[in-house]
């Protein structure tokens, strides 16, 4: 599954907003909006995000 999808799902079964994902992530209220733009996360960006989306599933 793509991160992007993996995001919109973990957002839709929570309830979190996109900005206040982004802010618990990586201190960004932005990065679901840029991710979607076109916004491409290097590897420490990702595995944030990833520990993020994997710790919410436990």
């Amino acid at each position: 599954m793509c991160l992007m999808s993996e995001i919109d799902s973990y957002l839709q079964r929570t309830g979190v907003a996109e900005t206040t994902f982004g802010r618990r992530a990586v201190n960004d209220p932005r990065l679901v909006r840029d991710l979607r733009r076109g916004r491409v996360p290097g590897p420490l960006l990702r595995a944030r995000i990833e520990a993020i989306l994997t710790a919410r599933r436990q």
